[in-house]
This record gives structure tokens, sequence and C-alpha cells, in this order.
């Protein structure tokens, strides 16, 4: 069963989400949040796989709530499900955590994919979500230094073996299954992991997924 915590202002819009998401028989709703604040305690004591999470929301809003929940470290796999269609918020709360970001016309069905996806360890987003993360300026060294107007941004020095890596971290694919595909031993992978994050400049995998494909290489 995957666990899910919902975190949203509106009592209706939890209503529904969890009427039907109780309805599928891999998905338990474990509990509903009013606010950011209440899902942070909810999160610590529930121990919920995803967090559906809106991003409008009184007390702490959802990107204080992706903040909060990088600085405690492990946490659930952080879907955002919003009405909000400011692009710009997509790239901010993808770089604070969130493993994907989608709208709440979605198709009920797409979102219990989507829910399925993110816990399998994939970064999942909606189109226009995905045009704007493709917008958005790369955090890291590929940020660093001033750039002149339409110049594209320079990749970072990985390894060809560590491109590797990084495209199918992009493609969801959890230690194992990259040492898999690779026929290495995952204490490899892991090394190689840990040497893509830090060339990136990103904090986990999530970032390093949306280089990859801000860059073409996934």
């Amino acid at each position: 069963m995957i666990r899910v915590l919902i975190a949203d202002d509106h009592p209706v819009v939890r209503q529904g989400l969890r009427t039907f998401l109780d309805l599928q028989d891999d998905l338990e709703v474990v509990g509903e949040a009013a606010d950011g604040t209440e899902a942070l305690a909810l999160t610590e004591s529930l121990s919920p796989d995803v967090l559906l999470l809106d991003l409008k929301m009184p007390v702490l809003d959802g990107l204080g709530t992706l903040e909060r929940l990088a600085e405690r470290g492990p946490s659930p796999r952080v879907l955002v499900l919003t009405s909000v269609s400011d692009r710009g918020d997509v790239a901010p709360a993808m770089r604070a955590g969130a493993a994907g970001f989608l709208y709440k016309d979605v198709e009920p069905m797409a979102l219990v994919r989507a829910i399925r996806a993110v816990h399998e360890g994939q970064v999942l987003l909606a189109a226009e979500a995905a045009e704007a993360v493709l917008a958005a300026p790369v955090p890291g060294p590929a940020a660093a230094g001033p750039a002149s107007a339409g110049a594209a941004e320079p990749v970072a020095p990985l390894t060809d073996r560590e491109r590797e890596v990084l495209t199918l971290i992009a493609s969801g694919r959890s230690n194992r299954e990259i040492a898999r595909d690779l026929a290495v031993a995952e204490k490899t992978v892991k090394t190689h992991v840990s040497n893509v994050l830090m060339k990136l400049g990103v904090q986990d995998r999530t970032q390093a997924a949306l280089y990859a494909v801000r860059h073409g290489l996934a």
C-alpha cells in the first residue's frame, strides 16, 4: 500500500481526493492537513509515502513546507497538486524537493498514475510545468558566473559513466536498477550518484533529473 497524506486548505478538495484515492487497491489516505504546519506535523507522526501538496495554503504555504521537509532530512515523496497557474512557482517547488508537479484539472486516473510514479522514484511534471522548468535558470555550477544574453548554459564536467548514471536517474531508476543496467555493484552506483550530485551542485536525485532534462541529457 502507498500511504498518502493530503495537504490542501479546501475541505471539499480534501474529501474528494480521499474518496477517490481510497477506491484504489494500492493507495491509502492516512491523513489530511489544512495548512503547511499541520502537514509537517502529520508527516512526522504518520510517515506517509507520498504527500499531495497544494501550494497556496494559510499559515505555511506549499513552498515553505517543502523547504522545512528538506531541512528535516528523509521525507515522503512530494507531489504538488495545485490550481495555481503561475509558471514561476514550478522551478522553486522542484528545487525545494518536489518529485512532481500537477494541476488540479488533471484526469483522476492520471493523478493515480502520478502518485504511483513518484512513489517509485520517478520525476513527473504536467506539460506546462515541464516547459516552465526548461525555461528556468539552472542551479549549481552551470548557473555560476555572468552569461551573455542568449548563451547556452554550460554542462557540468561529468565523466561518460556519470552521464550514464545521470540519464538513468532522470528515467526514475533506483540505485539497484542502475547497478543492474550497468552491470556494476550497487556500492559503485552510490559513489557515482554522490559524484554527480556534487558536480551538478544539487541536493538530491530530483534536482539532478531536472538538470538532465534541461540540458538534453535525458
